[in-house]
């Protein structure tokens, strides 16, 4: 739409309803060619009663619409003046669902084709209905096209004795969003409205939206992610100008142009809750995002996620060199643990959001024990590369059986996934907003992404014919896997460090020390039952009393802003919109401390001088979210972004639209983002 043309056809309109006017049909001004009305009764005035009156509008083609009360970033609502007998009290007018328009950015909320105002009007009890006069509206209102607004306005009269009724009531009462009979709540936090209506089967919904009546109080054109807990639906949408209010007040719509007013007061707001799919222009296709789980599971084989299991991979690509009807029991059991395993952590993940907690992709390395876990499994695995002793069930030696296959694959899977990398954003995003079962198939495709060259190596004998053959090179190839596997054990006690302190990490390496030496002992050749069972004793006793020892020394680690050349300060959603507000760019990070890809990109793109000069003489203002230890407002900002992980980077240029950068940055793309301004 032309800007000038809307600025001043508001104007024209303003201005007509400031002059002064009496109500008679000489002040029409600008007449209703556009957008013609007839004013309407459902029956005749009956005393103490309420008279029903109804507004028609019918535009002149179907380029036209009209608004609601509330008409959005653009337009005016409509404005009535009424001459009715004396003691007649007018209600608040009732409108049918409205559309969304979006003209230039600018979120509209309109009527596009016929559509009805029904205007309930008291009538007094001694009202003498054979000798009221008849009645006079003035409607003020605007008409507009994707590229033109016209003010309108319309002088109407009604003789009540003569007012019959009208047939088409009966579908314009349908045509109207009914009250729900339940006041919802709502809360304001976090530069967020977050509104919960009480909605039988809320799960059930399809492309809902919230058009709030309350002027200004949201970003209108802002996404609105929606939740489902039981029989309430949860909305969170950014808030705009608007001051609280003491009542909410608006229209859910349910996609299919049906829905229901609400009315909400200041209360409590359920968390959580499972995520239902964002709107259909939003959201990708289910196709789509399956070939995007696929796309990103096939790419971890090359991402430095997977580092921590090359050494397992690298042995059983070795092994796949073997008999044809051997390498394909491998590969299907390899593809098996994969797939079994990511539907595993998707299902949990959707079962922990559904319940109301705020968790992400890579959930599991956001629990300190999970991770002293994976540093106890990481030092076996060195410790078993290295020739220490041998670990039944993994793919460390030329067995048959598709057992130790099956566990690689449950381990790669477990271990790779941390990280989103490219084409994996949108479809994990997708996962978290679609149905349970479309979701899982996501997980899977992923599963199925991981383990695909494993897959084709064990059906495509010449791919296997491009492998060395197996021979004693094997052995020596398998002592220097180890080095790679203990690099990956030393991060992990990192790590734990990072979230516990000192005293923790130092319990971890020695519970990993003691299962180490304990399973050489016993896999390694320690004779006699008594004495595995005595070693089995001590390790135990050792065990719990590190573990004890632990549970006391753990000391969450504060996020340090020092290690940054660019000295950002911790993310908020608040400290996000004053940063906005002052007129400079922001660029916003998300990482976490066993997110490899994330340490890369900074390591290799984010701390970079040349960086850091760009962003100082552009004034940029830096904002880090430290997604390490589980933090529910990162999380929900993340699943507002359609991100399930990490790493994320946004960039919001002074005065212009936010952009997500790709999930591999360079530093000539971070230097050269506050030359390109909003672009």
């Amino acid at each position: 739409m032309d800007g000038f043309a809307r600025v001043a056809a508001l104007v024209a309109l303003l201005a007509a309803l400031l002059l002064p006017s009496s109500l008679a049909a000489q002040d029409v001004r600008f007449g209703s060619e556009n957008m013609a009305v007839e004013l309407a009764a459902d029956a005749p005035p009956r005393p103490g009663e309420t008279w029903m009156l109804a507004l028609h509008f019918s535009p002149r083609s179907e380029e036209w619409h009209g608004y609601w009360s509330n008409p959005g970033d653009a337009g005016l609502g409509m404005t009535l003046d009424w001459n009715l007998p004396p003691g007649s009290e007018v209600g608040e007018p009732l409108y049918p669902v409205p559309q969304r328009l979006v003209v230039a950015g600018l979120m509209n909320h309109v009527y596009k084709g016929d559509y009805t105002v029904l205007v309930p009007v008291a009538v007094p009890a001694n009202a003498a209905i054979a000798a009221v006069p008849a009645i006079a509206v003035r409607a003020q209102y605007l008409a507009c096209t994707d590229k033109v607004c016209v003010p309108q306005d319309a002088y109407l009269t009604l003789d009540p004795s003569a007012a019959t009724g009208d047939e088409r009531f009966a579908g314009w009462r349908a045509q109207v969003a009914p009250l729900l009979d339940r006041e919802g709540s709502f809360a304001i936090a976090d530069g967020r409205l977050r509104v919960a209506i009480p909605i039988p089967e809320a799960e059930r919904l399809g492309d809902a939206h919230l058009f709030v009546e309350n002027l200004d109080l949201v970003d209108y054109a802002a996404p609105q992610p929606f939740f489902a807990r039981g029989n309430t639906l949860i909305a969170e949408i950014p808030l705009g100008l608007g001051e609280a209010p003491v009542e909410l007040r608006g229209i859910l719509a349910f996609g299919d142009g049906n829905g229901v007013r609400f009315t909400a007061r200041a209360g409590p707001v359920p968390s959580g809750g499972f995520a239902l799919a964002a709107s259909h222009d939003r959201l990708p296709s289910v196709w789509l995002a399956l070939l995007g789980a696929l796309a990103g599971g096939l790419l971890l084989n090359l991402m430095p996620c997977v580092f921590p299991i090359l050494s397992l991979k690298a042995l059983a690509l070795a092994r796949a060199g073997g008999a044809e009807g051997a390498a394909r029991r491998d590969a299907l059991a390899y593809t098996t643990g994969v797939v079994l395993a990511c539907v595993a952590l998707g299902g949990v993940l959707l079962g922990l959001r559904a319940a109301g907690e705020q968790v992400g992709w890579a959930f599991q390395l956001q629990e300190p024990w999970v991770v002293v876990a994976l540093l106890v499994l990481a030092t076996a695995i060195t410790a078993n590369l290295a020739g220490a002793f041998e670990l039944p069930g993994l793919v460390v030696r030329g067995g048959r059986g598709g057992t130790s296959s099956f566990a690689t694959g449950l381990l790669a899977a477990f271990v790779a996934t941390p990280c989103t990398g490219p084409f994996m954003a949108a479809a994990m995003g997708a996962a978290l907003l679609l149905p349970a079962p479309q979701a899982l198939a996501l997980f899977a495709a992923l599963g199925l992404g991981l383990a695909l060259p494993f897959l084709l190596l064990g059906f495509v004998p010449a791919l296997r014919a491009l492998l060395p053959r197996p021979g004693a090179w094997m052995a020596r190839f398998r002592k220097w896997m180890a080095v790679p596997m203990g690099l990956t054990a030393l991060a992990l006690a990192w790590l734990v460090w990072r979230m516990g302190g000192t005293a923790f990490a130092i319990g971890a390496l020695a519970i990993a020390g003691v299962v180490t030496l304990l399973l050489a002992a016993i896999l390694g050749g320690l004779k006699g039952a008594n004495m595995r069972w005595a070693a089995a004793g001590i390790a135990t006793f050792l065990l719990i009393g590190t573990g004890m020892g632990m549970q006391y020394g753990f000391v969450p680690q504060a996020e340090a802003a020092g290690d940054s050349i660019h000295d950002p300060e911790p993310f908020s959603e608040a400290r996000l919109a004053e940063a906005r507000a002052s007129g400079r760019p922001v660029f916003v990070w998300f990482t976490a401390d066993w997110c490899l890809t994330c340490k890369v990109n900074e390591r290799a793109a984010i701390e970079r001088a040349e960086v850091r000069e760009a962003f100082r003489r552009a004034g940029v203002v830096t904002l880090r979210g430290d997604w390490t230890r589980r933090d529910e407002a990162i999380t929900g900002f993340l699943t507002r972004q359609g991100a399930a992980g990490v790493p994320l980077y946004l960039w919001y240029p002074a005065g212009g639209e936010p952009r997500q950068l790709p999930q591999v940055l360079t530093p000539d793309l971070l230097a050269g983002l506050p030359g390109r301004g909003s672009r």
